[in-house]
C-alpha cells in the first residue's frame, strides 16, 4: 500500500456486523441453565425503612429467592472524594430510603416473567419523610438525607468574593442559568451476565464504559482475587458517561451467580432505566462579568450549586472541571468560582457527555451574550475582541488550564463564512421590521473544552502472527466511536499493511493488563498512542531480525510501503511479515530468555491534557404565536487536531450536535414537589429524532497537539459542547429585541411562549 493511512477516509470495520445484526450485545450472549435478576425499587423518594414483606413474592411458580439487605454482606460503594464517607450507597437499601428507583429487595428466578411477577408482589413498608427534590427545598430541609453530617450539603470550595473585584469593568451583567437534568438513554440500558466458572472464578459480562471498574469493584465486595474475576465487555449500546458507574444491580448478580453456582442475567427495562441510571448536568449557575467600553472582559465571577443526587459520585467533582474550563476561549484576566455540591432525593448525578465542560461552555457563552446585548456589540464581533491569539500558546488560565494549542478566530470566521452570517443578520433585521409571526434568531458559540484529562496514560499491545496479520490489544472500550478501524488504521500505519489485515481486541481482563475505559475524549489520544508505541516495539524488533539476516546496520532498515522490511532503498530486499515471525523463532536470533514471536507493549503517557476547539453556529425559526422552535440549520467547525479519519470524527460530530440539540429543545428530567419522578418513559422524556433536526454542516481547522506524536486531539463530546449554547443563543437571539434577556433550557414551546407573554 503507498503511503500512509491515517487521515483516510476509510469505511469503518464494524459497521457490516452492526448493519446485518451480527453485533453481539450482552442480551445476546447465550448461558446454560441461566437465572433472571430482577430488583425491587422504592416507590418512595425519601423514608424509613421498617421492612420489606417477601412472602408472596417467595410463593410465584418459577422464583428461586427473594432477597433483602439482611440477606447480603456487601459493603456500601463509596461516595467520590471529597464527599463525606458515611454518603456512600448501600448496594440494597437498609434502613432508609433515599429516591424513587433504590434498590430495597431483588428476585431471582428461573425466566423473566416470573421475576417481573415476583417482583410486583415484594412491599416494602416504608414511613415518609420530608423529601428534597431540589437544592432550594434540600438547604432548607429538616429531614436530612444524612442526618449524621448535619447538612445536605456534602462539599463546598472556592473564592471569597472580592468587593472590588468589577472595579476596573464599566459595565457589569449578571445571568442566572439551570444547565439542566439530563438523562442519558443509551440504546442498551445497563445489565451483567455473571457466569461462575469450575476453578471458582467468574466472567462477569457487563455493559460498562471501563471493564477493569466493575471487575474491580465485584472482586472487591465479594472479597475475591481480582485475576479471579474476568471482566468482558462485548458490543454496546452507547455509554454516554453513565456506564462508567458501577451498579449495584451488577455487583449483587455477582454474588448470587457464586451463592447459587448458576450464571445470573440482569437487565433493566427503561423505565428502570430512567429512574436508575446515573443522571448529568443538574447544575445552577449564578454568572457576572465585568467588561470595559470597548468590550474587553475584564473579570468573571460564577457561583455553582450542584445537584449530586441522593449518594455522592462523580457529581461532586463535576465543579471541578467546570471551574477549570470556566475561562472558555477567551483571555479573561481574573476569575472567581465559588461552588457547593448538594445531595436531593433524586437519582444520581454522574458524567453525561462533556461532564463539566458543556456546563462551563453554556455559562460563558450566555453571560457573553447577554454582554453582548447589553452593550449592542455584535455577538460574534465581541468573541473575537476576547480570544487567545495563537501566539499566546501554550496558555494557562487563571483558574489553571494549560491550553496546548488553539486559533479561535480561524474556527470562527469559518464557521461565520459558511453560514453566511451577514446575509442572515440583514434577514433576521427584514423580519423583525416586517413584523413577522416567524422571527429569525442566530446563535453563535465558541468552545474549548478538556480531552484526557487528568488520567494521560493507557496501555497498549501489538503482535503481528504467523499468517502476516496483526492483532492489537488496547484498555479502552468501544462503544459506537470506531476504535476498531481508528487503532486499525493507526497499526497499518506502521506495519505499512491493509487495515483489514489488523484485529482489534479490547474489554476482557483476561488478555488486557490493565486500561482506563472509554470516556473524557481520550481514546485516540491515548488509546491510538499505546497502539502506535506498541507496534513501533515492535518494528524495532522486526528491523533487529531483518538487519540480521541480511547483514546490515538496523539502522539501515527500513519498512517498506508494500508491507515488507529490507535494507533502505533496496526494495528487493524486503522480508514480508510471515517470514519474519519464522525467523524470530530460530535460536540465533533470540536472547536467552526470548521465546520468539513479534509482540510486545507498552503503557503510553501522555504529557498533558490536550484542549481541542471550535465555533458552532445555530440558526433558527421562532413562531411568536406559538412558541414553537424550528432548528433551520445548525453550522459546526470543530478543530481536534489532526483528523486520522474524517468519516469517524464527523459520525462523532452529527452524534454531539444531536444530543446538543436534544437538551437545548427538548430534555428535561423532572421531579414533582415530593421528588416523584415525572420523566419515567419516552413518551414524557422526549430525544430528539431525525425529524427534529437538519443537515449539519461541518467542517474543521486543524491545530495539533504537541502533547503526541499523531498531533492528535479528541472529539467524542466537542460538538455535544459547542452546539447546545449555539442554539439556546439563537432562540433567544430570535426574540432578544422584545425585551427577553434569558429562558432556561429546554427551549420548548411552551417556556418560550412563557418568556414572550411575560413582556406582552
Amino acid at each position: 500500500m503507498a503511503g500512509s493511512i491515517l487521515g483516510n477516509n476509510v469505511r469503518r470495520i464494524e459497521d457490516p456486523r452492526f448493519i446485518t445484526g451480527k453485533g453481539r450485545y450482552i442480551d445476546d450472549l447465550d448461558a446454560d441453565n441461566v437465572l433472571y435478576l430482577r430488583a425491587v425499587r422504592s416507590q418512595i423518594p425519601h423514608g424509613v425503612l421498617n421492612s420489606v414483606d417477601t412472602d408472596d413474592a417467595k410463593v410465584v411458580p418459577g422464583v428461586v429467592a427473594v432477597l433483602t439487605a439482611d440477606d447480603f454482606e456487601l459493603p456500601a460503594n463509596n461516595p467520590t472524594r471529597p464527599a463525606p464517607k458515611e454518603t456512600g450507597r448501600p448496594l440494597i437499601a437498609s434502613g432508609k430510603v433515599r429516591f424513587v428507583g433504590e434498590v430495597v429487595a431483588v428476585v431471582v428466578a428461573e425466566n423473566p416473567v416470573a421475576a417481573a411477577d415476583a417482583a410486583d408482589m415484594v412491599w416494602a413498608d416504608i414511613d415518609p419523610l420530608e423529601a428534597s427534590p431540589t437544592i432550594e427545598h434540600a438547604l432548607g430541609a429538616t429531614d436530612l438525607l444524612f442526618p449524621e453530617i448535619g447538612t445536605n450539603i456534602v462539599h463546598e470550595e472556592g473564592d471569597e468574593a472580592a468587593p472590588d473585584f468589577f472595579a476596573d469593568a464599566d459595565v457589569v451583567v449578571e445571568g442566572r442559568f439551570y444547565n439542566q437534568r439530563l438523562a442519558a438513554v443509551p440504546l442498551e440500558t445497563s445489565n451483567a451476565l455473571i457466569v461462575p466458572e469450575s476453578d471458582g472464578s467468574i466472567t462477569a459480562w457487563v455493559s460498562s464504559q471501563n471493564v477493569f471498574a466493575p471487575r474491580n469493584a465485584i472482586a472487591k465486595a465479594l472479597g475475591m482475587e481480582r485475576d479471579n474475576v474476568r471482566g468482558r465487555v462485548t458490543d454496546m449500546g452507547g455509554g454516554f458517561g453513565a456506564k462508567f458507574y458501577n451498579y449495584p444491580e451488577q455487583i449483587i448478580a455477582a454474588d448470587l451467580a457464586r451463592r447459587f453456582d448458576r450464571p445470573v442475567r440482569w437487565s433493566e427495562s427503561r423505565t428502570e432505566n430512567l429512574v436508575g441510571m446515573t443522571h448529568g448536568r443538574a447544575q445552577h449557575q449564578k454568572v457576572t462579568i465585568g467588561a470595559k467600553a470597548d468590550g474587553t472582559i475584564t473579570a468573571l465571577r460564577v457561583h455553582v450549586d450542584q445537584e449530586v443526587g441522593a449518594y455522592p459520585t462523580f457529581g461532586v467533582y463535576i465543579p471541578v472541571w467546570t471551574r477549570l474550563m470556566a475561562s472558555g476561549v477567551y483571555k479573561i484576566p481574573k476569575i472567581e468560582f465559588y461552588y457547593r455540591d448538594v445531595v436531593t432525593n433524586t437519582t444520581q448525578v454522574h458524567a453525561y457527555r462533556g461532564a463539566a465542560r458543556p456546563e462551563a461552555t453554556a455559562l460563558v457563552e450566555r453571560i457573553l451574550d447577554m454582554l453582548a446585548d447589553e452593550m449592542d456589540i455584535d455577538p460574534a464581533e465581541l468573541r473575537r475582541r476576547n480570544f487567545i491569539q495563537p501566539e499566546d500558546f501554550p496558555y494557562k488560565t487563571p483558574v489553571g488550564a494549560n491550553y496546548d494549542s488553539g486559533e479561535y478566530e480561524k474556527a470562527l470566521d469559518k464557521a461565520l463564512g459558511m453560514a453566511d452570517y451577514d446575509a442572515l443578520r440583514a434577514e433576521q433585521a427584514e423580519r423583525r421590521a416586517a413584523g413577522d409571526r416567524k422571527l429569525l434568531g442566530i446563535g453563535v458559540a465558541s468552545y474549548v473544552e478538556i480531552t484526557a484529562p487528568e488520567d494521560a496514560g493507557e496501555w497498549g499491545a501489538a503482535e503481528v502472527h504467523a499468517d502476516g496479520t496483526i492483532t492489537v490489544r488496547v484498555g479502552t472500550s468501544s462503544h459506537g466511536q470506531g476504535h476498531e478501524t481508528a487503532f486499525a488504521q493507526v497499526a497499518a500505519a506502521e506495519f505499512k499493511v491493509p487495515y483489514t489485515d489488523v484485529t482489534v481486541v479490547f474489554g476482557d481482563t483476561r488478555v488486557i493488563e490493565r486500561g482506563a475505559g472509554t470516556g473524557g475524549s481520550r481514546s485516540l489520544q491515548l488509546g491510538g498512542g499505546a497502539v502506535k508505541e506498541a507496534s513501533a516495539k515492535v518494528i524495532v524488533k522486526a528491523k533487529q531480525i531483518a538487519a540480521t539476516y541480511l547483514e546490515a546496520s538496523p539502522d539501515d532498515i527500513e519498512v517498506f510501503d508494500n508491507g515488507t522490511i529490507g535494507v533502505r532503498g533496496v526494495p528487493d530486499t524486503g522480508l514480508s511479515w510471515p517470514q519474519l515471525v519464522e525467523m524470530s523463532h530460530e535460536q540465533v536470533h533470540m536472547s536467552d530468555d526470548d521465546e520468539g514471536g513479534l509482540a510486545d507493549e507498552t503503557f503510553f503517557e501522555q504529557a498533558d491534557a490536550t484542549y481541542p476547539f471550535g465555533s458552532h453556529i445555530s440558526v433558527v425559526e421562532v413562531d411568536t404565536e406559538t412558541g414553537a422552535v424550528e432548528l433551520l440549520r445548525h453550522i459546526a467547525v470543530d478543530d481536534a487536531g489532526t483528523i486520522l479519519n474524517r468519516y469517524l470524527m464527523d459520525g462523532q460530530v452529527h452524534g454531539g450536535i444531536a444530543q446538543g440539540a436534544g437538551q437545548a429543545l427538548l430534555e428535561e428530567v423532572k421531579y414533582d414537589d415530593w421528588a416523584n419522578p415525572l420523566t419515567g418513559n419516552l413518551v414524557s422524556y422526549l430525544i430528539p429524532m431525525s425529524v427534529n433536526l437538519p443537515a449539519f454542516e461541518l467542517a474543521h481547522t486543524v491545530t495539533p497537539t504537541p502533547h503526541n506524536e499523531m498531533g492528535v486531539k479528541g472529539i467524542g463530546e466537542a460538538a455535544t459542547i459547542g452546539s447546545t449554547p449555539a442554539i439556546q443563543n439563537a432562540v433567544i437571539d430570535a426574540v432578544s429585541h422584545l425585551g427577553i434577556r434569558h429562558i432556561d433550557m429546554p427551549l420548548t414551546s411552551a417556556r418560550v411562549w412563557e418568556a414572550l407573554n411575560s413582556v406582552g
